[in-house]
Parts: structure tokens; C-alpha cells; sequence
């Protein structure tokens, strides 16, 4: 598994499809992207979507490889809502 890397100034639907050409999944702080596959029905991958305040990044390494070495099986094709208290997985439509 790897992450798609940022594309400065691409639009929302340039990034996903990248990441799907890729076949990465993406690490995220925009919710957008829950609305693109979720909504829009866009394909994907898989996608990360993190939450985390300014006071809780200095977790937010750890948490990353924590979730990937405890999840890595589970996250492509799935959207993940990490937070510094939690860890939701869920199927992809």
C-alpha cells in the first residue's frame, strides 16, 4: 500500500483519480472527499481521512504507522476516519 502524494492546486477529482490510476490510497485532512465517493459515487482506492487538532499532531506519526502496520490489510478500498481517539473503518460503495 502506498499514499498519494499531494498535487499542488489540483482540483478535488484531479487527486482521487490519481490516486485511483495510482492505486494508492489517500491521506487527507478534506472531508470533500467522503462527499466525492460517498455522494458522487467517484471510484477509489481507499482513503484516510484525518482529524486531528493542532494539539494532537505531535500523535499523529504514530497513529499513521499504527493504524497502517494494525490495519494495512483493511484500508484499501475503505474510508477511514482517524482521530486521536478512534479509528473508523468502513467499505467503500
Amino acid at each position: 500500500m502506498a499514499v498519494a502524494e499531494a498535487i499542488p492546486g489540483a482540483e478535488d477529482d484531479q487527486v482521487i483519480e490519481y490516486a485511483v490510476r495510482e492505486e494508492r490510497v489517500l491521506l487527507t485532512e478534506d472531508k470533500d472527499f467522503g462527499q466525492l465517493v460517498y455522494a458522487a459515487g467517484h471510484a477509489s482506492c481507499g482513503i484516510i481521512l484525518i482529524r486531528y487538532t493542532v494539539a494532537a499532531r505531535p500523535t499523529l506519526g504514530a497513529r499513521i504507522v499504527a493504524l497502517v502496520r494494525n490495519h494495512g490489510h483493511r484500508l484499501p478500498g475503505s474510508f477511514v476516519v482517524l482521530d486521536p481517539h478512534r479509528i473508523r473503518i468502513s467499505a467503500l460503495p
